[in-house]
């Protein structure tokens, strides 16, 4: 299978396995790669410094392209009032655990649209491609990444974000479906989001501008990239069918969560973070529905309390308020090394385009 976004990326598959910082690693991107298809990383929750040695790290493993995934929000306003009434809500499910909040919270990350270290680091060690989640940097990032001959891609989740992709010059647009986990791509959380699923989403983007697309939100096996394909995108991103492969550095209660349940479910979430993201259902996504939950605190202030949290309930063995992030098919997921999942997607894909073909008959 070719077309001029495989040609541009540099692979032979259309199958792209999503960014996910704190799941994705530089075994797991090299080992898609290898195979054929495009490796990523997720470094948005990462400094330059653990940026650069991720990068490293995989270019020991692999000579092809990968993806290098930075987030692009809004800074976070820190507001100590708001920040101490979160914590003074969350303190009874420390307590479950023999543990006090902490006494502040804090910005965890820095925003890549003004992270001047992290540009140049990407500017030094020139990975093939760079691609955005939550809008885009500053224009004068985006030039001098092009300018280091670094293909761009970016996410979309409806077709106003994308033409605004297409105009500042990005090579290709991830349209993310409303059924794809971790956190939405939407670029301004406060406005109303259209919630489109990946079929529209894709098949509109496809309409509304002329950059390649893929497909991302709730794909796991190759019928699902085969149908992506069919409505026009170029290739596809999976996510949650990655999140189980043995290179994943998932701990072993959310693997558990999404492998050995058959009806697991999943739900959007923003307590976890400060941002809306879909989860496996869990006991941190239960909060939700508290009446008495005060304003969050802004993403990712909010993220320094979840994962406080998260280390109280683990160290008592309580995996249930960890960031399970997964899509809507979580329960298609399946336990293989990385390199061996795209050789079984890339089989599924080519019996369900001889199926469809077959289906068609000669014209």
């Amino acid at each position: 299978m070719k077309n001029a976004l495989l040609h541009k990326l540099g692979i032979r598959k259309p199958i792209i396995q999503a960014p996910m910082a704190g799941v994705s690693t530089p075994a797991m991107a090299a080992a898609v790669t290898n195979a054929g298809g495009l490796g990523s990383l997720g470094v948005g929750a990462t400094d330059a410094e653990g940026a650069r040695r991720m990068i490293r790290d995989t270019r020991a493993l692999t000579a092809g392209p990968f993806n290098i995934n930075l987030f692009c929000h809004a800074p976070a306003r820190a507001d100590a009032a708001r920040e101490a009434r979160w914590l003074e809500w969350l303190a009874p499910q420390f307590a479950q655990f023999g543990a006090a909040p902490p006494k502040s919270i804090r910005e965890i990350y820095t925003s890549f649209a003004q992270d001047e270290a992290i540009l140049a680091m990407l500017l030094e060690e020139r990975p093939s491609l760079v691609s955005f989640h939550f809008g885009l940097p500053p224009p004068d990032f985006l030039s001098k990444l092009r300018q280091a001959g670094i293909v761009l891609l970016a996410c979309a989740t409806n077709p106003h974000e994308a033409r605004q992709l297409a105009q500042a010059g990005v090579d290709a647009i991830v349209a993310q479906g409303i059924e794809g986990g971790g956190h939405r791509g939407v670029f301004d959380p406060a406005a109303a989001d259209d919630g489109l699923g990946t079929f529209a989403l894709t098949r509109l983007l496809v309409r509304a501008t002329p950059l390649p697309v893929i497909a991302a939100g709730g794909i796991m096996d190759g019928a699902g990239i085969a149908a992506a394909l069919a409505l026009g995108a170029q290739a596809a991103q999976l996510g949650t069918a990655f999140v189980g492969c043995a290179e994943s550095a998932i701990d072993a209660g959310y693997r558990r969560a999404l492998l050995d349940t058959a009806d697991a479910r999943t739900a959007f979430t923003a307590a976890i973070s400060g941002r809306k993201a879909r989860s496996l259902i869990n006991r941190f996504t239960a909060l939700d529905g508290d009446a008495a939950q005060p304003p969050l605190p802004d993403y990712p202030i909010a993220y320094d309390a979840g994962k406080a949290l998260h280390a109280a309930a683990k160290s008592r063995g309580e995996f249930g308020y960890g960031a399970q992030w997964a899509g809507q098919a979580a329960p298609l997921a399946r336990a293989m090394p990385a390199a061996e999942l795209v050789e079984v997607l890339d089989a599924e894909l080519q019996a369900a385009l001889r199926g469809l073909a077959e289906s068609i008959g000669p014209s």
